[in-house]
This record gives C-alpha cells, structure tokens and sequence, in this order.
C-alpha cells in the first residue's frame, strides 16, 4: 500500500487558483421526492427548509430542501417532464435509481471559477447566470464531471433566501431532534470504472487545481476475494474533498463493480456526514429504522492494542458496531449504513474526527468484509 499526505493546506490555499468557501448542496434525483424527504427528515434529523413545487410555479419538477447544520441536501422529482431538464431527470431516475446528480460546490466567484474550469478542459454544462428575486442573487453555473454527475458552481454572498430563487421557506416535516445528528459533509465519494481514476484524480487536478491528499493501493485496500484503488483530492483548504473509486482485478466482484453495474455506470457511492457525537447519532438512527453494517465482535478484541483509548469505551463501539482508526495526527470514528435504497447504491458514512483526516485505513479490511457479506446475500459476490 502507499500512501501520500499533503500536509501544507494553508500554502494551497493562499495559491488556489480555484477558491471554494465548502460544499453547498448534495443534489439527489429521485423518483418520489416527497417520500423521500420524509425518509431523510425522520431517519437522519434533517430539516426542511424549502420547497419548490406546482404550489408555487414549478409545473415540471417537486424539489425538496433539508439542512442540518451546514450539510444541505436536495431531493428533486419529476411531475411531469416537459424541458431538457425535466426528462433528464426522469431518464437518470429510470437507468440508475435513486441517486446524486450534482455535488455542488459554492464559491466566491462562479464565473471566474466556471471560466478557469473551462480554461483547464472541463466540459461546459451550463455559463454563469443569474437568478434574483426579493432575497437577492445567486450566479450559478453548471460543469460535468464522472458519469451523469456535475458540479454546479454557486455564488450566493448576495442571496439571503432559504435556498435558490423559485423556491419558498418551508416548515419541517416532522419535528427536528432536539440535538442534531450531524452538522456538515466530511466528503464525498465517486466510483469510476476501471483504469478510469487516475484520468479523473488528474480531472480534479487540472480544472479546480485540487490537490491529491491521500492514495491507498495494494493488499491494505484488498481481502481475500475483491479489491479496489482510491485516490483522494481536496482543496487547498480541505473543505471539499473527493475520494475517487476503481475496481481492482481479483478473485470475485468487489464493491465497486457491484456498484457499477446495478447503478449503471460511474456515480456518486457514499457522502460521509460529519458528527460531533456518533453514539448519539448512530442510537438515533438506528431507533429510526436506518440499518448499518455490522462488524464481528473479533474486530473489537483487539482494538484497544493499535487504535488506543477514544472518549467512546470499547464496550459502547462494540455493541453499536463503530470502527476505530487512528493515525500519526489523532483518531476517527466512523460507521457505515446499508445502501439507503433497493439498488445495492448510495450509502452514508457517519464520521467522528479527533485530529485525524484520515479515512479510517485501518478499517478498509473490516469495511470490506462487511459489505462482502451483504453482497454475499444479494448474491452479488
């Protein structure tokens, strides 16, 4: 395995030639954006902040906004495709289920960012526009990236809606915990096809001048039947990072072929939230209905011989099945749920961050085994 640590954040950023203030929204396209608004306000704590819909002049599409903390995530449906739009939209629900369609980034200036994007090979989706109504104006502007995904690049330090122009202030669904279970996106995760990472690792590089802030290749990303490669890019802040996923030769299909092929092709696999408390949040969410994987009591025999103490006793980890890594800046905590739809797909990660900005490396063999199981009873293995 080899791993590589950019560890000069502050010097990236002063030279960044694509600044970005964090994520602003995950963007799912979905087939009942209603349901699945419910689904995520009740099982995750989210909020509801915002609607857009026929009520309020949106004939084609039902768009439903949540929050918690900063993480922001959009559920978008179709009524009735009439626009380019609309029947992308249904098109990408029909060929790949319920999914993301656009991890968008703000900045603090969308048309230099869309212009320097361009600049550097990225393809063109949509120029800056302007959008205004009595709470200001947003620029946005729109590039593609793996798969169906895009960025849309957002310019809001004029705007002070709920979220977009078009869309209207919206009470929650269900009472919000009085505690929220996470407060923003820690990162999120993309699967390419084979001998296609590095090309988008490189993507990444050239277009927003990302950096790469960590690599895992060879047996530590590997078990005794599947394998993978992952490369991670950031901005020069870390705020917005981007592991990027392959298939690895091996004995049976791993996890990522499992995902490309019953998502149809490259996508977004998992967002990891992050929590400042994860025994709060995974008791909540698993009272809520939201499965996770499961880790063998063997794992946690051990633990406290590499990973050290954590404020969770091993006892507490073991019996909601959090993992533990550590490395040379600190400790994480972390744990995976089950895909949160009948396609073996999207998934989230809850992470707990002492120090570490790792991505639990110690975990990956656990991980696997673990999702190897589940493909296993899909009869995906």
């Amino acid at each position: 395995m080899t791993e590589t640590i950019d560890h000069s954040p502050g010097t990236a950023a002063q030279a960044d030639p694509f600044p970005v203030k964090g994520m602003d929204a995950v963007v799912f396209a979905v087939g009942n954006a209603k349901q699945a608004a419910h689904y995520y306000s009740t099982a995750f704590g989210m909020k509801r902040v915002a609607y857009s819909g026929p009520e309020n002049g949106s004939r084609e599409t039902a768009s439903y906004v949540l929050e918690s903390g900063g993480a922001r995530f959009v559920f978008t449906s179709v009524i009735k495709p009439s626009t380019e739009w609309g029947r992308f939209l249904a098109d990408h629900v029909a060929a790949h289920g319920d999914g993301v369609i656009d991890l968008a980034i703000e900045v603090p200036d969308a048309r230099a960012a869309y212009a320097y994007a361009v600049e550097h090979g990225a393809r063109g989706i949509e120029e800056p526009y302007e959008a205004k109504d009595e709470h200001g104006t947003v620029v946005r502007a729109v590039i593609a990236t793996y798969g169906k995904t895009r960025h849309t690049l957002v310019e809001r330090s004029g705007y002070d809606g709920p979220y977009l122009p078009g869309f209207v202030a919206a009470d929650p669904i269900v009472e919000p915990p009085a505690k929220r279970f996470f407060q923003a996106i820690d990162h999120c995760v993309g699967n390419v096809e084979l001998g296609k990472m590095n090309e988008w690792v490189a993507f990444y590089n050239k277009v927003m001048g990302f950096t790469n802030m960590k690599e895992f290749v060879g047996d530590d990303i590997a078990t005794e039947y599947s394998a993978l490669m992952s490369k991670v890019v950031a901005d020069g802040t870390r705020k917005v990072k981007f592991p990027i996923n392959e298939p690895a030769i091996a004995k049976k299909k791993s996890q990522i072929d499992e995902y490309l092929e019953f998502y149809g092709g490259a996508g977004v696999q998992h967002i990891a939230l992050a929590t400042n408390d994860i025994v709060a949040t995974v008791r909540s969410m698993r009272a809520a209905g939201v499965e996770f994987l499961d880790t063998p009591d063997s794992y946690y025999d051990t633990l406290g011989d590499w990973a050290g103490e954590t404020r969770v006793p091993v006892e507490t980890l073991r019996e909601l099945k959090i993992l533990v890594d550590r490395d040379e800046d600190g400790y994480l905590l972390q744990i995976f749920t089950k895909p949160v739809q009948d396609r073996p797909t999207v998934f989230f990660e809850m992470i707990e961050r002492h120090g570490s900005m790792g991505f639990g490396k110690g975990n990956f063999k656990a991980l696997f085994e673990a999702i190897e199981r589940e493909q296993e009873k899909r009869g995906n293995l």
